[in-house]
Protein backbone atom coordinates (compact mmCIF):
# COMPACT_ATOMS: atom_id res chain seq x y z
CA UNK A 1 0.00 0.00 0.00
CA UNK A 2 1.16 3.21 -0.96
CA UNK A 3 0.57 6.46 1.06
CA UNK A 4 1.56 10.15 -0.30
CA UNK A 5 4.31 11.50 1.88
CA UNK A 6 6.07 15.10 2.28
CA UNK A 7 9.65 15.06 0.87
CA UNK A 8 10.98 18.37 -0.69
CA UNK A 9 9.99 21.71 1.13
CA UNK A 10 9.33 24.55 -0.38
CA UNK A 11 12.57 26.05 -0.13
CA UNK A 12 14.38 23.68 -1.79
CA UNK A 13 11.25 23.10 -5.05
CA UNK A 14 12.15 27.22 -4.92
CA UNK A 15 15.67 27.08 -5.36
CA UNK A 16 14.96 24.28 -8.10
CA UNK A 17 12.90 26.16 -9.94
CA UNK A 18 14.78 29.32 -9.81
CA UNK A 19 18.15 27.65 -10.64
CA UNK A 20 16.33 26.60 -13.94
CA UNK A 21 15.35 30.10 -15.04
CA UNK A 22 19.04 31.65 -13.80
CA UNK A 23 20.90 28.87 -15.55
CA UNK A 24 18.36 29.51 -18.53
CA UNK A 25 18.86 32.92 -18.74
CA UNK A 26 22.60 33.40 -18.70
CA UNK A 27 22.78 30.78 -21.29
CA UNK A 28 21.24 32.51 -23.52
CA UNK A 29 22.07 36.06 -22.33
CA UNK A 30 25.86 35.20 -22.82
CA UNK A 31 25.10 33.61 -26.27
CA UNK A 32 23.59 36.57 -27.12
CA UNK A 33 26.50 39.04 -25.97
CA UNK A 34 26.20 42.33 -26.87
CA UNK A 35 23.73 44.31 -25.18
CA UNK A 36 22.31 41.00 -23.10
CA UNK A 37 25.94 40.99 -21.51
CA UNK A 38 24.04 42.85 -18.38
CA UNK A 39 21.98 40.70 -18.43
CA UNK A 40 24.31 37.96 -18.17
CA UNK A 41 25.41 39.49 -15.41
CA UNK A 42 22.35 39.80 -13.61
CA UNK A 43 21.59 36.00 -14.17
CA UNK A 44 25.27 34.98 -12.80
CA UNK A 45 24.51 36.82 -9.61
CA UNK A 46 21.05 35.14 -9.35
CA UNK A 47 23.20 32.05 -9.78
CA UNK A 48 25.59 32.80 -6.91
CA UNK A 49 23.21 33.30 -4.05
CA UNK A 50 20.93 29.73 -4.92
CA UNK A 51 24.40 28.14 -5.39
CA UNK A 52 25.03 29.98 -1.54
CA UNK A 53 21.71 29.28 -0.30
CA UNK A 54 21.58 25.71 -1.70
CA UNK A 55 25.01 24.70 -0.38
CA UNK A 56 23.90 26.25 3.29
CA UNK A 57 20.70 24.79 3.31
CA UNK A 58 22.45 21.14 2.30
CA UNK A 59 23.65 22.00 6.15
CA UNK A 60 20.52 23.33 7.83
CA UNK A 61 17.70 22.48 5.83
CA UNK A 62 14.81 19.55 6.11
CA UNK A 63 16.07 15.97 6.52
CA UNK A 64 16.13 15.66 2.33
CA UNK A 65 18.04 18.35 2.17
CA UNK A 66 20.82 17.77 4.53
CA UNK A 67 23.63 16.22 2.36
CA UNK A 68 24.50 14.23 5.16
CA UNK A 69 21.22 12.34 4.90
CA UNK A 70 21.75 11.57 0.71
CA UNK A 71 25.25 11.91 -0.14
CA UNK A 72 26.35 9.29 -2.25
CA UNK A 73 28.69 6.76 -0.22
CA UNK A 74 30.02 3.69 -1.84
CA UNK A 75 28.39 1.46 0.70
CA UNK A 76 24.88 3.90 -0.84
CA UNK A 77 26.29 3.16 -4.65
CA UNK A 78 27.23 -0.49 -4.29
CA UNK A 79 23.33 -1.05 -2.92
CA UNK A 80 22.12 1.17 -5.84
CA UNK A 81 23.89 -0.65 -8.29
CA UNK A 82 22.31 -4.16 -6.63
CA UNK A 83 18.63 -2.78 -6.78
CA UNK A 84 19.24 -2.94 -2.95
CA UNK A 85 19.02 0.54 -2.28
CA UNK A 86 15.81 1.69 -0.48
CA UNK A 87 15.23 5.44 0.33
CA UNK A 88 12.78 8.71 -0.25
CA UNK A 89 14.97 11.34 -1.30
CA UNK A 90 17.50 11.48 -3.86
CA UNK A 91 18.52 7.90 -5.15
CA UNK A 92 22.64 7.69 -4.95
CA UNK A 93 23.11 8.31 -8.92
CA UNK A 94 20.70 11.88 -8.29
CA UNK A 95 22.93 12.52 -5.43
CA UNK A 96 26.15 12.25 -7.52
CA UNK A 97 24.09 14.32 -10.12
CA UNK A 98 23.17 17.14 -7.39
CA UNK A 99 27.16 17.48 -6.30
CA UNK A 100 28.25 17.23 -9.56
CA UNK A 101 25.84 20.38 -10.98
CA UNK A 102 26.59 22.44 -7.78
CA UNK A 103 30.45 21.73 -8.02
CA UNK A 104 30.23 23.05 -12.12
CA UNK A 105 27.94 25.99 -10.80
CA UNK A 106 30.84 27.12 -8.26
CA UNK A 107 32.97 26.64 -11.16
CA UNK A 108 31.16 28.75 -12.64
CA UNK A 109 30.04 31.76 -10.93
CA UNK A 110 33.65 31.77 -9.41
CA UNK A 111 35.63 32.34 -12.41
CA UNK A 112 32.69 34.51 -13.97
CA UNK A 113 33.50 37.06 -11.06
CA UNK A 114 37.09 37.44 -12.78
CA UNK A 115 36.20 37.26 -16.26
CA UNK A 116 36.28 39.39 -18.83
CA UNK A 117 34.89 39.48 -23.05
CA UNK A 118 37.30 42.07 -23.91
CA UNK A 119 34.75 44.53 -25.07
CA UNK A 120 32.60 45.25 -22.54
CA UNK A 121 32.12 43.06 -19.60
CA UNK A 122 34.44 42.65 -16.89
CA UNK A 123 33.79 40.51 -13.45
CA UNK A 124 32.82 42.37 -10.38
CA UNK A 125 36.22 41.17 -9.13
CA UNK A 126 38.23 41.07 -12.25
CA UNK A 127 40.76 44.33 -10.74
CA UNK A 128 41.84 41.85 -8.40
CA UNK A 129 43.88 40.18 -10.92
CA UNK A 130 46.07 40.67 -13.48
CA UNK A 131 44.63 40.69 -17.10
CA UNK A 132 46.24 37.07 -18.08
CA UNK A 133 44.82 35.57 -14.91
CA UNK A 134 41.80 36.74 -16.03
CA UNK A 135 41.59 35.84 -19.58
CA UNK A 136 42.54 32.37 -17.98
CA UNK A 137 39.84 32.05 -15.78
CA UNK A 138 37.19 33.26 -18.73
CA UNK A 139 38.52 30.03 -20.72
CA UNK A 140 37.62 28.53 -17.69
CA UNK A 141 33.92 29.86 -17.38
CA UNK A 142 33.34 29.03 -21.04
CA UNK A 143 34.79 25.44 -20.76
CA UNK A 144 32.46 24.94 -17.89
CA UNK A 145 29.73 25.67 -19.77
CA UNK A 146 30.23 22.72 -22.25
CA UNK A 147 30.91 20.67 -18.79
CA UNK A 148 27.46 21.94 -17.62
CA UNK A 149 25.11 21.96 -20.53
CA UNK A 150 26.58 17.60 -20.75
CA UNK A 151 25.26 17.49 -17.11
CA UNK A 152 21.39 18.77 -17.82
CA UNK A 153 21.39 16.98 -21.21
CA UNK A 154 22.20 13.58 -18.32
CA UNK A 155 19.76 14.95 -15.56
CA UNK A 156 16.85 15.58 -18.09
CA UNK A 157 17.49 12.08 -19.99
CA UNK A 158 17.79 10.47 -16.14
CA UNK A 159 14.19 12.08 -16.02
CA UNK A 160 12.13 10.62 -19.21
CA UNK A 161 13.83 7.03 -18.22
CA UNK A 162 12.47 7.14 -14.69
CA UNK A 163 9.12 8.59 -16.66
CA UNK A 164 8.79 6.31 -18.89
CA UNK A 165 10.57 3.32 -17.87
CA UNK A 166 10.37 3.05 -13.84
CA UNK A 167 7.02 4.59 -14.16
CA UNK A 168 8.21 7.01 -11.45
CA UNK A 169 7.73 10.69 -11.79
CA UNK A 170 10.18 12.85 -10.70
CA UNK A 171 9.28 16.08 -12.18
CA UNK A 172 5.89 17.19 -9.82
CA UNK A 173 7.11 15.59 -6.82
CA UNK A 174 9.37 18.70 -7.68
CA UNK A 175 6.14 20.99 -7.73
CA UNK A 176 3.84 19.63 -4.99
CA UNK A 177 6.85 18.40 -2.50
CA UNK A 178 4.88 14.97 -2.56
CA UNK A 179 5.69 11.23 -3.35
CA UNK A 180 3.42 8.58 -3.18
CA UNK A 181 5.58 5.34 -1.55
CA UNK A 182 5.24 2.00 0.09
CA UNK A 183 4.26 2.68 3.71
CA UNK A 184 6.97 1.02 4.87
CA UNK A 185 9.18 3.68 3.40
CA UNK A 186 7.25 6.76 4.62
CA UNK A 187 9.79 8.82 6.82
CA UNK A 188 8.90 9.52 10.31
CA UNK A 189 10.61 12.63 10.94
CA UNK A 190 10.53 14.44 8.23
CA UNK A 191 10.64 17.85 10.18
CA UNK A 192 10.58 21.58 8.55
CA UNK A 193 13.96 23.39 8.95
CA UNK A 194 12.18 26.75 10.69
CA UNK A 195 12.43 29.93 9.80
CA UNK A 196 15.18 30.85 11.53
CA UNK A 197 17.61 28.64 9.95
CA UNK A 198 15.61 30.00 6.55
CA UNK A 199 15.93 33.28 7.00
CA UNK A 200 19.71 33.38 7.88
CA UNK A 201 20.29 30.96 5.07
CA UNK A 202 18.67 34.02 2.54
CA UNK A 203 20.30 36.62 4.34
CA UNK A 204 23.62 35.06 3.99
CA UNK A 205 23.37 34.40 0.38
CA UNK A 206 21.89 37.68 -0.44
CA UNK A 207 24.57 39.18 1.63
CA UNK A 208 27.77 37.05 -0.74
CA UNK A 209 25.67 38.50 -3.73
CA UNK A 210 25.82 41.87 -2.39
CA UNK A 211 29.26 42.42 -1.29
CA UNK A 212 30.33 40.55 -4.48
CA UNK A 213 28.05 42.80 -6.86
CA UNK A 214 26.30 45.85 -5.62
CA UNK A 215 28.42 46.55 -2.60
CA UNK A 216 31.59 47.10 -4.41
CA UNK A 217 33.88 44.90 -2.12
CA UNK A 218 36.75 46.89 -4.08
CA UNK A 219 36.48 49.69 -2.09
CA UNK A 220 37.81 47.21 0.79
CA UNK A 221 40.49 45.66 -1.00
CA UNK A 222 42.72 48.42 -3.17
CA UNK A 223 42.78 47.30 -6.89
CA UNK A 224 45.64 45.33 -8.30
CA UNK A 225 47.47 47.95 -10.22
CA UNK A 226 47.29 50.52 -7.17
CA UNK A 227 49.58 47.90 -5.22
CA UNK A 228 52.01 47.50 -8.14
CA UNK A 229 52.46 51.44 -8.48
CA UNK A 230 52.61 51.54 -4.64
CA UNK A 231 55.34 49.03 -4.63
CA UNK A 232 57.13 50.22 -7.46
CA UNK A 233 57.14 53.71 -6.04
CA UNK A 234 58.91 52.55 -3.03
CA UNK A 235 62.01 50.37 -4.31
Amino acid sequence: MKVEVHVWDWPLRLFHWLLVLAVTGAYLTGKAGGEWTDWHGRFGSLTLGLVVFRLLWGFVGNTHARFVNFFPTLSRLLAYVRGDWQGVGHNPAGALAVFALLTVLAVLVGTGLFANDDIAFEGPLFDLIDKDFSDKLSGWHIRSVNVLLFLVGAHIAAIAFYQRVKKADLVVPMLTGKKRLPRSLAPADARPAGVLRLTASLLIAATVVWSVWGGDPLRYLPPLASVRSAQAGGR
